[in-house]
């Protein structure tokens, strides 16, 4: 495939969610135009300068997805749900949209990377990775080899809403908890994981790929807290966690969810995937030739942590003894 020429516009779903505002602002740093979709008009203060194309709509509207592909060299679906009240809510986001987007742009003529998880390497886990995976299946009956599929790991960075808890829990508790010693985990700064999608959209790279920062082997729990904890200035004790104790806390959560209406992202299916000791990246994951990680695990901690003390998430904490 031919590189995509500078100024071509790229179109993104889910623009507005955690890693889609970095994706749009890189896009747009590397002389793409780029185009959106979303429910309503968007102020983002991380887009200042910046002005996207909007296409007002969502994934169930043909036609605003028909307008969104209408003229795209290459389009991005990043949109998806994290957390749903059942099976079929993620089937509809995660498979169906995948598949609307994928029609859109077979129609349109254009490329079309699809952001999955590294959760659809495992897809009997849970109703999420499930999800993803099916995802992946219906864009690739549309698309067949031509298709790209990332699949990131876990995505940090500044202004996410799940590190942040981890940072909050190692700056106010007297421990963290850690699950099974010998689990690996793949983890990458959002930064960095929109770069690395931006280089495939300037390099076309069909097939099935994976992200990950310098340490595709991954991180141990305890390598994972000592970090938080460094990172927010604080010692918390490290205490061992029966995977029992997750799997009761994620069946109370479901409860709760069920009896208050508002989904929740700890289920039974999200325990099991906490609990899989296996997220580390291996032969079977290739890792295309990247550019260089902006942020190791370590300083990409520090740099989320300044920001939430920035904004006020977290208050400044001395070192605990």
């Amino acid at each position: 495939m031919t590189p995509a020429r500078e100024g071509s516009v790229v179109a993104v779903t889910g623009a507005t969610g955690f890693l889609g505002r970095r994706l749009v602002k890189t896009l747009a740093e590397e002389g793409f135009t780029v185009r959106i979709l979303a429910r309503r008009d968007v102020v983002d203060p991380a887009w200042r300068g910046l002005e996207p194309q909007l296409v007002i709509g969502d994934l169930a509207n043909a036609g605003a997805l028909s307008a969104l592909c209408d003229g795209a060299e290459t389009v991005v679906h990043v949109a998806g749900l994290i957390k749903a009240r059942d099976r079929a809510a993620f089937d509809r986001a995660n498979v169906e949209g995948a598949r609307r987007v994928a029609q859109a742009a077979k129609t349109a003529g254009a490329r079309l990377i699809l952001v999955s998880s590294l959760a659809a390497r495992e897809p009997h886990l849970s109703d999420y990775a499930g999800s993803k995976r099916g995802g992946e299946d219906a864009a690739r009956e549309i698309f067949g080899g031509d298709l790209t599929i990332v699949r990131p790991p876990a995505i940090y960075g500044p202004g996410d809403v799940e590190t942040f808890r981890l940072f909050k829990m190692a700056s106010e508790a007297a421990f963290l908890p850690v699950l099974d010693p010998k689990a690996r985990m793949a983890w990458i700064h959002a930064d960095d994981a929109a770069a690395r999608i931006v280089d495939l959209v300037k390099t076309p790279r069909p097939g099935l790929l994976s992200l990950s920062d310098d340490r595709p082997e991954g991180y141990g729990w305890v390598e994972l807290m000592r970090a938080a904890s460094k990172a927010v200035g604080a010692s918390p004790r490290l205490v061992r966690v029966p995977s029992g104790l997750i799997k009761t806390l994620a069946v109370l959560s479901k409860w709760a969810a069920v009896a208050t209406g508002k989904d929740s992202i700890l289920t039974p299916g999200k325990a099991r995937e906490l609990l899989h000791g296996d997220w580390a990246l291996s032969s079977n994951d290739p890792i295309p030739d990247f550019p260089p990680v902006r942020y190791p695990l370590e300083v990409g901690f520090a740099q989320s942590v300044r920001w939430y003390r920035s904004e006020g998430w977290l208050k400044e904490e001395k070192s605990r003894k």
